[in-house]
């Protein structure tokens, strides 16, 4: 009877260590998850910020762009914050999202520590996006330009024109045609950044008061700097525009790329 007990109680040792170990490991997990936030079990969303400030002309469509951008974040699992107060533009608070969007702003609307903090968090290596008059603040502020990629001159009436995509490698115009009508404002820029990679340029003898730029005339751009990734899109001037599907995965797709 000693010996068969023995072989019996050998036979089901492994069996016992094994419940004994899966009870101690179900234990210590228990108490992990409970000792842990639960925002930390869960993947952190992404997080941008629009800023929409205007010291000069102020769009009408600002209210429905940044609808927009706010479904967007909806529709693709990213978060959206939206301002117009410049001391937000500050180091802590920046440092809580991946991309700044600039909606349509317009002239001088940060001071020197503001864009100090700007300079740091795309130094971090985060996202800008430019839509339509961003090109038309900081005119005087020589890092800005270089970032956002030009500076506003001027447009003729806005009308209808014909877009010609160039790079249909980038997310931003992957869904693109390739021959693009649109109704919008056609900027004219300078200080045009020689490292910008040109997406889209509108064909100037599609429409009238063009600046015969040799129909080298850009209207989307990307590029790296200064540590970030940059975005930036002409259009956007209509609250018609914020309802086009088309417009709508364009500046998706350059928001996509500005968060990385």
């Amino acid at each position: 009877m000693n010996k068969t007990f023995r072989l019996k109680t050998k036979a089901f040792l492994p069996n016992i260590l094994a419940v004994v170990s899966c009870c101690v490991f179900l234990f210590f997990f228990t108490s992990i998850q409970k000792n842990t936030p639960k925002e930390n079990l869960q993947v952190e969303q992404k997080k941008v910020l629009i800023f929409s400030k205007t010291n000069g002309y102020r769009h009408e469509s600002i209210t429905a762009g940044i609808t927009a951008i706010k479904k967007l974040g909806i529709e693709n699992d990213f978060l959206v914050d939206a301002t117009e107060d410049s001391l937000d533009i500050n180091s802590q608070n920046l440092n809580k999202y991946q991309a700044v969007i600039f909606l349509s702003t317009t002239g001088k609307i940060l001071d020197e520590k503001q864009k100090l903090a700007l300079q740091n968090f795309m130094q971090k290596g985060r996202g800008f996006v430019g839509i339509h008059s961003a090109t038309n603040c900081e005119t005087e502020w020589p890092w800005f330009i270089n970032m956002i990629g030009a500076t506003f001159i001027s447009h003729p009436k806005q009308q209808i024109g014909k877009l010609i995509v160039l790079d249909k490698t980038h997310q931003s115009t992957d869904n693109l045609p390739s021959i693009w009508e649109r109704n919008d404002e056609w900027y004219n820029f300078k200080n045009q950044n020689p490292n910008i990679n040109i997406l889209i340029k509108v064909d100037e003898l599609s429409y009238t008061g063009a600046m015969n730029t040799n129909n080298g005339h850009p209207i989307s751009w990307y590029h790296q700097f200064d540590g970030g990734r940059v975005f930036y899109t002409a259009l956007g001037h209509s609250i018609e525009g914020y309802n086009d599907p088309i417009f709508l995965k364009h500046l998706l797709g350059g928001i996509k790329y500005a968060i990385g």
